[in-house]
């Protein structure tokens, strides 16, 4: 890869491992709204879009209040069954120490709402370890579009190409490939076997713990 500038995060289920709390707002959610859940289909159809693009396509037809209204219910959720529970990714602090020591600048590139982005990082007190944030409430596409994570290179005023990705979610593989950055993809949700077909992937993690960012510095 280029010679490497940057980190850039995503934050649901990588940042933190929370996704099987967002699974059960959402199954309630469908409930509630007379849908049929199935996590698997929902995670790899919406995981790194919008709430507004999510809620489109489950409600064809539905206005922007619709889906405000939705967002706010189903966060609700969330916020309750995740609240006790958030904690980090194993190794984060560390990686992100190593990054300091390296000169790199730290970004995070996520789809949530602001109301979940204050929700981590700030009762983590994580957002003062980036340099940029960059989400859709930016007037910003989700993913698989490239533009959060581009936006997120333009904030640190560094090159795609010299950007590596974290992502959990094969749509945000696939988003930092059409943004031209490289990716590492975190298993806290789905297998390895997700993303073989990404070219754009130069490794696949469980956690941080152990993540060799100096080996991969000089490989580069």
């Amino acid at each position: 890869m280029a010679a490497l500038r940057a980190l850039i995060f995503d934050m649901d289920g990588t940042i933190v491992d929370n996704m099987r709390y967002h699974d059960a707002a959402w199954a309630e959610w469908y409930g509630r709204h007379g849908l049929t859940f199935d996590a698997e289909v929902h995670f790899h159809s919406t995981a790194g879009r919008t709430t507004a693009e999510t809620f489109a396509s489950l409600k064809p037809g539905s206005t922007a209040a619709d889906h405000a209204a939705w967002g706010a219910e189903k966060e609700a959720l969330y916020h309750e069954s995740y609240g006790p529970h958030v904690a980090e990714l194993a190794g984060l602090s560390a990686l992100l120490d190593a990054a300091d020591a390296c000169g790199l600048k730290l970004a995070v590139a996520t789809a949530a709402p602001p109301v979940n982005i204050a929700f981590i990082l700030d009762r983590l007190d994580l957002r003062r370890r980036f340099g940029a944030i960059a989400s859709p409430s930016m007037g910003l596409r989700g993913k698989p579009n490239p533009d959060i994570f581009l936006k997120a290179a333009e904030l640190l005023d560094v090159q795609p190409e010299a950007c590596l990705v974290f992502e959990d979610a094969p749509l945000g593989v696939e988003a930092a490939r059409r943004a031209g950055m490289q990716a590492v993809a975190v298993t806290t949700h789905v297998g390895p076997e997700a993303f073989l077909t990404y070219p754009n992937r130069i490794a696949t993690i469980q956690d941080f713990t152990g993540f060799d960012l100096a080996g991969l510095m000089d490989a580069g």
